[in-house]
Parts: structure tokens; C-alpha cells; sequence
């Protein structure tokens, strides 16, 4: 058997119950999140506060635990690994509805960090505190700020994908339930 049967065998095993006004809403609050996310202000109130604290945390907390050169990319690694471990958790307790919105909030995560991305040679977005441009920064390490709004419009592209995975994982357990008649 190959890792990926035995991956598709374990996703089926025990999932809790979905049923389907809980997917209905996941679906209509999903697609919220991608309208606000990507219209107007670009800024969704609840997860984009949250991704900011997070950001913010991650500068100091990777500072102290691996140098002050991996300072600049702890704000984002902080507001991605957050999110992995609360979908990692709820796979692990086996509740599809969760997992998959914890993975949406991975997902949309990256429009921001991509919309901070973009803004890396043009510096037009308001900071938080004071400093240097986290990506300009990075960017410059790299080789590559030349390179900023199309390595962001990449980003934006996996942040669809990702979200669009997400719900497509969810719809398929969804109809899974009903087809085996379990609500």
C-alpha cells in the first residue's frame, strides 16, 4: 500500500458527524472571508486582528529563541505556524469542520503576507511600531526585492488554492456523510 492510500485511508477513518447546516454556514462564512479578504480594505476584522498580534509576537518570540537575525521573519512565521497548529490539533481529534477552517485561516494568511510583500519596495502600507519594512528586509537578503509584487501575486494564487482545497476537503466529507446516510 502507498503513502498516499494510507493517507486517503486514515482521512476516512472516524471523523466527528458535519452535518449539513454546520457546512452550509462554513461555506457562506468561506466565501466571506475571500470577499473581504480581497475587496475594499482588504482587512477581515476578527482573523486579520488576530493575525496581526500574532505577527507582531512572532518578531520577539523567534528574536529570543533563534537570534536577531530570524527576527524579521518571525512575524510571519508566527501568523502561519499558529493556524498550522490549530488545524493540526483538530485533524488529530478528527473534526473535519475545524480542521478545515483552521486550514482557510492558514490560507488567507497569505493574501495579507502577500499583500505586505507587494508593498516591500513601495513601503505605502502603515506599520505597525516603528522599523524596517519586514519584507524589504527580507527581500534584500535574498536578492530579490526587484522581484516583489510577482513573488506576491504567487502567494496570493497558493492563499486561493489553499482555501479552495480547504472547502473542496470539507464538501467531499460533507457528501461523504450524507451518501453513507450518517446524518
Amino acid at each position: 500500500m502507498s503513502w498516499l492510500q494510507r493517507l486517503a485511508e486514515v482521512n476516512e477513518q472516524d471523523w466527528l458527524p458535519l452535518g449539513t447546516p454546520a457546512f452550509v454556514a462554513a461555506t457562506l462564512g468561506i466565501a466571506l472571508v475571500a470577499f473581504l479578504a480581497n475587496t475594499g480594505q482588504r482587512w477581515v476584522f476578527l482573523l486579520d486582528n488576530a493575525n496581526l498580534a500574532l505577527h507582531e509576537a512572532g518578531h520577539p518570540i523567534f528574536g529570543l529563541l533563534l537570534g536577531d537575525r530570524i527576527t524579521v521573519y518571525g512575524g510571519t512565521l508566527a501568523q502561519l505556524l499558529f493556524p498550522v497548529a490549530a488545524a493540526a490539533t483538530f485533524w488529530r481529534r478528527r473534526e473535519a469542520l475545524s480542521f478545515a477552517l483552521c486550514a482557510v485561516w492558514l490560507f488567507e494568511n497569505f493574501w495579507n503576507i502577500a499583500r505586505y510583500m507587494a508593498d516591500a519596495r513601495a513601503q505605502v502600507l502603515p506599520l505597525v511600531g516603528s522599523g524596517e519594512h519586514d519584507w524589504t528586509e527580507i527581500f534584500s537578503r535574498w536578492g530579490v526585492l526587484g522581484r516583489d509584487t510577482g513573488i506576491a501575486g504567487f502567494v496570493t494564487l497558493l492563499g486561493w488554492l489553499g482555501v479552495l482545497i480547504a472547502w473542496g476537503w470539507l464538501a467531499r466529507r460533507w457528501w461523504l456523510e450524507r451518501e453513507l446516510g450518517q446524518h
